[in-house]
């Protein structure tokens, strides 16, 4: 945020009247002295006139040779399987207000999940080599388990070096270990929305998965 708001030449206090925030609220944000709540990113990318995914860690705008700014790298597709509608919903209700531009998948079961990944059944017809960067998995799926997902996912070559994010309803999470053993990253607990998902990317390796050049507009689709 400080590179962001040197760039465009504020100085704290106009950058805390502008987000409608307090100096020392700012002072603190960019001491890494406190932890931003979803409102308060929003608020600041839009005094900066920026989206809110460029307020994170490795989303700064690379420059070509032609002096043209654009992304860091290529935009992370996301897979995110949940059969809960209202949870879905959210997401991407929330992702939508942040901004973020990154197509999103949903898989509203394990088979359909399979399906995609694998293009067998109904996805069949797609290039098999178009697969998605990060796996937000929620574990109770019907027809095929989140568990056996997981297993798929990680026991097959093409596809076991994509991080998967397990999903779920309590910090309580009794079958984490089983999860960590056959390959899972990290989980989050629902429901999922930016700023939570902005805390794990960087240890993922995707710092760069928010980054959104100019003012495109956030996709989803159903596999």
């Amino acid at each position: 945020m400080r590179a962001w708001r040197k760039r465009l030449g504020y100085s704290q206090e106009q950058l805390a009247e502008r987000a409608d925030l307090h100096r020392t609220y700012v002072s603190d944000v960019e001491r890494g002295a406190r932890n931003l709540s979803l409102e308060s990113i929003t608020r600041m990318a839009e005094a900066l006139n920026i989206s809110a995914a460029r307020l994170f860690p490795g989303a700064e705008p690379a420059v070509d040779s032609a002096g043209t700014s654009g992304c860091t790298s290529v935009l992370v597709e996301i897979l995110l399987v949940d059969d809960n509608a209202d949870d879905v919903e959210l997401a991407l209700h929330t992702f939508k207000q942040s901004r973020v531009a990154n197509r999103i998948q949903v898989a509203a079961n394990g088979q359909e999940a399979l399906d995609y990944l694998f293009a067998e059944g109904g996805q069949a017809d797609r290039p098999a080599v178009a697969r998605p960067h990060l796996i937000l998995l929620d574990l109770y799926l019907p027809k095929v388990s989140g568990l056996e997902v997981l297993r798929r996912i990680k026991g097959h070559a093409y596809t076991r070096d994509i991080p998967v994010v397990i999903l779920t309803n309590s910090q309580a999470f009794n079958d984490f270990e089983e999860c960590r053993r056959l390959g899972a990253e990290t989980h989050l607990v629902k429901p999922l929305n930016f700023q939570r998902l902005s805390q794990i990317t960087p240890r993922l390796n995707l710092d760069w998965a928010l980054c959104q050049p100019g003012e495109p507009k956030p996709r989803a689709a159903r596999v």
